[in-house]
């Protein structure tokens, strides 16, 4: 159930999706076009040859294309913000980064950790705050825009484990390239229904008997209205048909990113077993249905766009019963009638699993018994989280603030250069924002080195709201600063990276790259390249690197003859081509890549921070998660 391999499964989806909607929108056009010929066409036809009705057809299917077309582009288009558009358009409210309802904050924090453990940015966090029922979608074009949103009964009935359970389950949503085809989803079901709409206005307007030809119109909106509503009907079951396949492939990664099955089970359970279960109450609901967590309202078996749940729940538990959920239920009465126990603050993993970090002696303390269910992922990207200073982890919340965290981490530790990178951001910015960067570097002395590239996930929310002008001169600020000694190193070359891919999809979400088609052969020097990188960063010497570097070629071209060739000292630029190149491969080219790079990282038997960080860095460029 891997990344790659679900997201060749979603863009066989998105084909068939659309194959399906071709054909509904085919029969719509038949039969309007007949109805406009039984009710218009025989007055043309009387005493002329029969191929006088053909501009009317031709008139009639262009009128019923166009709208359809129109309809859904206009619909598409008033989402391109992203996920939040969608977010907010369901009634949701953000989450304040700097929330105090502990609620609030335990959600945060797990979704941080799901972010971290992804190596993709902190998408928007929203809260449908008037929904009792235990329900949560992601949406957006991809991890830049992405929105993540639960409702209030999340809140009140899950646990900490159910809760990371149902965000792991949405961000295989952002991971996977589902979100980009529930957009379009949203688009072309609004089409074909906005004909029923127009239907209505036809009989209207032109339904009374007085005027010439009233009947005839009325005749027309009729039949708009009832191939509208009928092309809705179909449009919902190709909506459900696409999304029951992705539901089960979500819970399964889910399953597999969290490496335990209590979690996500527990929250199907518990959605089995009271009364509100996953329903939402607003209006809007079924526009959204095939990328909610659970059902949007009653289960339809027609129109259902999830598995049933007791299929789901056997699914990740084979031998549970349905008379299980009744115990359940009893034991759910029971632990009601008794006080709550003390909120856990969340997995943490041991520091020496973490490569460069040390952690403070208490945390220490707290971590000696070890959390054997947590899955190593999201032990580290706890880890992470807690080592993060409090002044940092409130200074990254708010965009001035962030964005002078960024600036303090591309600023070099030798004296000599200092001043010549103080003059650069007093250029950019001006005298107060070179003074706060200043402020912030001591305070980032005290972070381990693992946690930089984290702490721009953290970031990127609030660096999100700047105006695209201050963004801009971050970037090239940031550019200045890691060229001001005149070479690039690795890890001031990730931070600006990241920020740059992050930034410029959150700007124009729709522009963010589709799935890539290539083989791997068809980039063979890029994948030389990109693997000559990671190996010689990874290792004190060429004989190591070269040693990486071969095992690397194996897994990607095995039996081929390759010769080495150390990396240049102007590696940069060429590395940005390869890495351009490298995301247009397919996802299954794509996975032989990352499986490369990950023999050229293990090959000394250890991961050190800067193949840490150029890992993180290559699979944002490829659109991919960081490997488990």
């Amino acid at each position: 159930m891997d990344f790659f391999a679900q997201q060749a499964r979603v863009r066989g989806s998105s084909r068939r999706l659309v194959l399906l909607f071709v054909l509904a929108v085919v029969a719509i056009v038949a039969t309007i076009d007949a109805v406009v010929w039984l009710t218009m066409g025989h007055h043309a036809a009387a005493g002329e040859p029969a191929a006088s009705n053909l501009p009317l057809l031709f008139a009639s299917s262009g009128a019923v294309i166009a709208g359809i077309g129109l309809s859904s582009l206009f619909r598409i288009m008033s989402l391109s913000s992203g996920g939040k558009a969608v977010a907010e358009s369901m009634g949701a409210v953000p989450v304040p980064p700097d929330t105090r309802d502990p609620q609030l904050r335990r959600l945060r924090n797990v979704i941080e950790e799901v972010a971290i453990a992804a190596g993709v940015p902190v998408p928007d966090i929203y809260l449908m705050a008037d929904e009792a029922g235990i329900n949560a979608f992601a949406a957006g074009y991809s991890a830049s825009d992405a929105a993540v949103c639960v409702t209030r009964g999340c809140l009140d009935q899950l646990s900490r484990d159910e809760l990371q359970g149902v965000i792991a389950h949405e961000f295989s949503h952002v991971l996977n390239g589902d979100m980009r085809l529930n957009i379009r989803l949203m688009g072309l079901l609004f089409g074909i229904l906005v004909l029923a709409i127009v239907g209505r206005r036809v009989i209207w307007f032109g339904g009374s008997g007085n005027r010439r030809g009233g009947g005839q119109v009325w005749l027309i909106g009729l039949a708009l209205m009832a191939v509208g509503y009928i092309g809705y009907f179909f449009g919902r079951l190709i909506q459900a048909a696409v999304a029951r396949s992705r539901e089960s492939l979500a819970d399964a990664s889910a399953v597999q990113f969290t490496r335990q099955t209590d979690g996500i089970a527990g929250a199907l359970k518990k959605i089995a077993i009271l009364a509100e279960g996953s329903t939402l109450q607003v209006a809007n609901k079924q526009e959204v249905a095939h990328m909610l967590f659970g059902e949007a309202g009653t289960f339809n078996a027609l129109f259902a766009t999830h598995p049933p749940l007791l299929e789901r729940i056997r699914m990740l538990e084979p031998g549970f019963k349905e008379a299980d959920l009744a115990r359940m239920a009893a034991g759910m009465q029971r632990e009601a009638a008794s006080p709550p126990p003390a909120p856990a603050n969340g997995p943490l993993a041991a520091a020496s699993s973490v490569p460069g970090m040390s952690l403070p002696p208490i945390l220490t303390g707290v971590l000696a018994g070890g959390v054997a269910s947590v899955a190593p992922a999201f032990q580290h990207a706890a880890a992470v989280q807690q080592a993060i200073p409090t002044s940092l982890g409130e200074a990254v919340q708010q965009p001035e603030s962030a964005l002078t965290v960024m600036l303090a981490l591309a600023l070099s530790l030798e004296a000599e250069l200092q001043p010549a990178q103080r003059r650069i951001v007093a250029d950019a910015f001006g005298d107060d924002v070179q003074r706060a960067v200043q402020m912030q570097v001591s305070v980032l002395a005290t972070l381990a080195p693992i946690a930089r590239l984290p702490l721009v996930s953290l970031a990127f929310p609030a660096l999100k709201q700047l105006p695209d002008g201050r963004q801009q001169t971050l970037l090239r600020a940031l550019d200045d600063l890691v060229k001001v000694d005149g070479r690039v190193d690795i890890n001031e070359y990730c931070l600006a990276r990241l920020l740059r891919i992050h930034l410029s999809e959150a700007r124009s979400p729709r522009r963010a790259p589709v799935d890539g088609v290539k083989k791997l052969p068809a980039a063979r020097d890029s994948v030389i390249l990109v693997c000559t990188i990671v190996a010689a960063a990874g290792c004190s010497d060429e004989a190591a690197a070269r040693r990486a570097w071969l095992l690397a070629m194996q897994q990607a071209f095995p039996g081929e003859a390759i010769e080495w060739t150390p990396p240049a000292a102007a590696w940069q630029a060429p590395f940005e081509h390869a890495l351009d190149d490298l995301d247009g491969l397919s996802p299954m080219a794509k996975e032989l890549v990352i499986q490369a790079l990950l023999r050229a990282v293990h090959a000394d038997g250890q991961v050190s921070v800067e193949e840490a960080e150029l890992l993180r860095v290559i699979c944002a460029s490829l659109h991919c998660p960081v490997p488990l």
